[in-house]
């Protein structure tokens, strides 16, 4: 696959003014010529391997933070950002984005900070202003969900756990007992009412419900050992320099990660990924994991020189309201919207045991393959009733060609049409539509009614 250019104006900017330099002096000290390093400054260049080393060398800089300091997330994030309907009479092309970029990164970054915060939109998936998740996934999306020191520590540990057992999960509770002192104890659903998992430091024991499944279990065991990358975490953690909530759920979003890449260390799993065709079923059944587990690992496989392919996820409930959304490096807006009735990710609900498979086009004109499938959660009910959720896979269709689940489709024909909830979808002949697009004017007329139940002014 070819690698992304990596156009980091912003950083190297911020990194020169910081130490005082003027361009002249930080490009004989980087071994380049002045003009090249302007170019770079305004994105009009990518930063080279070459620099990326003399930056580190020179200065002690760590090369994460050029992927991870983009204004607003990158330009891909400013892009979604954009494509709100409110923005809609303004037509700013790609190349006025990249010119504001690269020319403005403070007022791009101030803008990006100022939409997440009025609740970005009418179908914002957020709880509103300040929202601590909001903040988090934020943060994630600067990373592009993919932390490479804890994909390095997790496959060191995961290595050094095979030698001693081909159990992950015996092994996994061996170390915990022999080098943290906790045992493991699986209780009876009544004597953890209302609880899946408990630390108990006076007895020293971890202590899951019988309620878990047996790769709920081992995350369990994986996220105790999370603590073996304490160092890690804690430098993420404080680097995102978050509020107290958002801070706390960052830190239980690292551990999770961490955990993940303990049950499907990054190497074996992305070998796994390409010789099966990214099949899903296979991959749960190799590394004794769930769907919901194999598919959010899947948006994490970005380790320069061995990235994987580009996906994003969502975690959709009944009311499809979407508790979980990774956009990985995919680019998608599928990742950042609300959820269009006409994809067929929440029929999932009704086929439980199937996994269904939709080429959908947005109204960009970018086509997705999409794959999704219902899930449960533990067993837990309330008054009866079990949580469900659609966990669903994105991929461009451009890239999809390899895929197991992509045979005998033909990614280059029909596409369903779909939005990003009513209210960010502009398609005039859309039978499910439930409110006009935010800021058109909703129009009744007594002699004609056309597609959708809802018309809509042009502007």
């Amino acid at each position: 696959m070819v690698e992304r250019k990596l156009f980091a104006g912003h950083p190297v900017r911020r990194l020169r003014r910081r130490l005082g330099l003027t361009q002249s002096a930080m490009a004989e000290a980087l071994g380049v010529s002045p003009s090249y390093l302007n170019l770079v400054e305004r994105n009009q260049r990518p930063v080279s391997a070459a620099l990326m080393l003399r930056l580190a060398e020179v200065y002690d800089f760590d090369p994460r933070q050029l992927a991870a300091e983009e204004p607003g997330g990158g330009a891909e994030a400013i892009r979604r950002r954009l494509a709100d309907p409110i923005f809609a009479d303004l037509e700013i092309d790609r190349h006025q984005m990249e010119e504001w970029l690269a020319g403005a990164p403070g007022g791009a970054e101030a803008f990006a900070r100022a939409y997440d915060r009025i609740g970005a939109g009418p179908d914002a998936p957020d709880a509103g202003p300040g929202d601590p998740g909001r903040e988090v996934r934020r943060e994630i999306e600067r990373w592009r969900n993919h932390f490479p020191d804890l994909d390095a520590a997790a496959e060191a540990l995961a290595d050094e756990l095979r030698q001693g057992a081909g159990d992950l999960y015996g092994a996994m509770a061996e170390r915990l007992r022999v080098k943290h002192q906790l045992s493991v104890r699986i209780l009876p659903a009544e004597v953890m009412p209302g609880l899946f998992k408990r630390l108990d430091l006076h007895a020293r024991q971890i202590q899951l419900s019988e309620l878990l499944e047996p790769s709920a279990r081992t995350m369990a065991l994986a996220e105790r050992l999370a603590v073996e990358a304490g160092a890690e975490i804690d430098a993420l953690v404080h680097g995102a320099a978050l509020g107290r909530v958002a801070e706390g759920l960052y830190r239980r979003h690292l551990t999770g990660y961490f955990a993940a890449a303990l049950m499907m260390p990054y190497a074996r799993f992305l070998r796994a990924c390409e010789a099966s065709g990214y099949d899903v079923e296979l991959l749960q059944r190799r590394f004794g994991a769930s769907f919901e587990q194999v598919a959010h690992r899947l948006t994490t496989l970005q380790r320069v020189g061995a990235r994987g392919l580009p996906f994003f996820m969502l975690r959709v409930d009944r009311a499809g309201q979407v508790s979980k959304r990774y956009a990985g490096a995919s680019g998608s807006p599928m990742a950042e919207g609300g959820v269009c009735p006409l994809w067929n990710g929440l029929e999932a609900f009704a086929r439980p045991d199937e996994l269904l498979v939709q080429l959908v086009e947005l109204e960009d004109d970018s086509r997705w393959l999409t794959l999704a499938r219902c899930t449960g959660r533990h067993g837990m009910q309330v008054a009866g009733v079990r949580a469900r959720f659609a966990v669903a896979l994105g991929l461009a269709a451009s890239e999809a060609g390899t895929l197991a689940a992509a045979r005998g489709i033909d990614l280059g024909g029909p596409a369903v049409p779909i939005g990003l909830g009513c209210r960010a979808c502009t398609r005039p002949d859309c039978p499910q539509r439930s409110a006009p697009p935010a800021g058109r004017r909703m129009v009744a007329s007594e002699r004609e009614r056309g597609v959708s139940p809802i018309g809509f002014a042009g502007d």
